[in-house]
């Protein structure tokens, strides 16, 4: 079935991408002009402070928290001038201390790795990566390679063959990418001549700009996808904005001159995205349940350490074994979670519990149909056998959040959490909070503003709690009601016998925050 490319452009605003083939949505990116991404940008930094204990430099690179650089990250090449002629040789196969790489003020070139998420800075290397159309640059590697994604080894034996003829210069790395299998020694020359042009002019800004500064900045949205997801089974690439088209067909002249012709406008009277399907493909991408054929179902959450995904047989049936009937079911669930972990973004620790099998055959069975899933991915991954339990752990790179991180924001009343307190629970912890008020000196009235269903319940199933803390303390009690206040939130205000407001820390801590 053919594939399809669609980019869609707010100016100014928003891009997006899809991949569909059919009617299926098979890649989604997505780029916001108030989201900038740095994964991929190139900085002179200077290294800040050093931590021994986490063997990490923290450095300097123009952004608002500092990159975090660990000693692992480090290559010989990357030492400073008073280390790199001695050391550098010695030490070259024994990791060195940080505190002996690097002193507070020293100049160092690095590279974003992940993007800074909540309060962490940006992971960095030093180990340089420039990807081109068929091969990525590595100017310290010093060797030439392959792309462990290519498998067969005639394949690579070609591709390294054809890379040494083109007698690239020593002091530079190159892998050849995915993209590069079957291509021509012309076109393979043509991407390391560009790319061995760009990283003279990096190196250039690396001597002369004074640190902190960006000295190589990663493609946007649009040339980037170009570049790493397009291949010749895309038979159309779809764009709704003149200005965009101009510059893809621009990128694709230079670079993909064959299939030039493939990038056409889209001008139709319904929204491109619309018209495919891809509005609601998207808002299925974001909701927690993934049905799946006859029955099943996934259930995916996120929280801060890592990503579950639960399979559900629900009301899916096959046969009359409920061996078989599970061993379908996981392949099924094998493939559509490779789908939605790549349509997402997931990233860092997944946990995948998989329906329990017997078999040890059904189990490797489903192994292997989850690992060819993600042979397309181009994020790394790793994963373990799955257990007599039927969970399965894996790692995938997270190079920045998740889809749905990005999209969304926590709920400021549930906090992320997904639920708040009942009407009724919320009430107990007024009456509780009031009797503590109640016992202090100098309080006469008490203020309380709640949520109108919390103010009922109060009001009238609590009334008889109400009386009895007004008469032994000779209190005053009023509860408010305000349609703005969440559920489960409560202001207190207290006041003495001449109306003045009393207000201590903890008053006022209980006033500002959810009860």
């Amino acid at each position: 079935m053919a594939m399809e490319m669609l980019i869609n452009v707010v100016e100014n605003e928003e891009c997006r991408i899809a991949i569909v083939r059919g009617s299926e949505l098979e890649g989604l990116y997505m780029e916001r002009a108030s989201v900038q991404r740095h994964v991929g940008n190139i900085y002179k930094g200077r290294v800040n402070n050093i931590e021994p204990s986490i063997q990490a430099a923290f450095v300097d690179i123009g952004m608002p928290k500092n990159g975090f650089l660990h000693a692992s990250d480090v290559i010989p090449r990357a030492f400073p001038d008073r280390l790199r002629k001695d050391k550098a040789k010695k030490n070259r196969r024994h990791r060195q201390p940080i505190q002996e790489i690097f002193r507070p003020g020293d100049d160092v070139v690095v590279q974003i790795t992940k993007e800074g998420i909540g309060t962490k800075g940006p992971s960095l290397t030093t180990a340089l990566s420039i990807p081109g159309r068929y091969l990525v640059l590595m100017p310290h590697l010093g060797r030439l390679g392959v792309s462990r994604k290519i498998e067969k080894e005639p394949d690579r034996k070609q591709l390294r063959d054809l890379l040494a003829d083109l007698k690239p210069s020593p002091d530079l790395g190159f892998i050849v990418r995915t993209a590069g299998l079957g291509r021509s020694k012309r076109e393979i020359q043509r991407d390391l001549n560009y790319l061995a042009r760009l990283w003279e002019v990096v190196k250039a800004r690396a001597k002369s700009d004074k640190a902190p500064a960006e000295i190589f900045r990663e493609s946007d949205l649009v040339l980037r996808t170009l570049r790493d997801v397009y291949n010749p089974d895309i038979q159309t690439i779809w764009v709704d904005s003149e200005t965009v088209l101009k510059r893809v067909s621009d990128f694709m002249k230079i670079v993909m001159p064959r299939y030039q012709n493939r990038a056409k406008r889209y001008d139709g009277p319904v929204p491109l995205f619309h018209k495919y399907g891809i509005e609601e493909a998207i808002e299925r991408v974001y909701s927690r349940t993934v049905p799946l054929p006859r029955g099943g179902s996934l259930v995916i959450d996120q929280t801060e350490a890592l990503v579950a995904i639960d399979v559900n047989s629900g009301s899916f049936r096959h046969g009359r074994d409920a061996e078989e009937s599970a061993h379908q079911l996981n392949l099924m669930a094998a493939n559509e979670i490779a789908r939605q972990i790549v349509l997402r973004d997931l990233g860092g620790l997944l946990i995948l519990d998989f329906v329990d099998m017997e078999k040890d055959p059904n189990r490797r069975h489903v192994e292997k149909t989850l690992r060819e899933a993600f042979k397309m991915d181009r994020a790394r991954s790793q994963m373990t056998r799955i257990s007599r339990f039927g969970i399965i752990e894996m790692t995938r790179q997270r190079m920045q959040p998740s889809l749905e991180r990005t999209t969304y924001i926590d709920c400021p009343h549930c906090k992320g959490g997904g639920i708040i307190k009942s009407g009724e629970s919320m009430a107990l912890e007024v009456i509780r909070h009031l009797k503590l008020l109640a016992g202090r000196d100098q309080t006469a009235r008490v203020e309380v503003t709640l949520h109108p269903e919390v103010a009922e319940y109060v009001n009238n199933a609590k009334r008889d709690a109400l009386v009895r803390i007004e008469t032994a303390h000779r209190l005053a009690v009023r509860i408010r009601s305000d349609a703005g206040a969440a559920i489960d939130q409560a202001a207190y205000r207290c006041y003495d016998q001449q109306g003045r407001e009393i207000r201590s820390e903890a008053q006022a801590d209980k006033a500002s925050s959810p009860a």
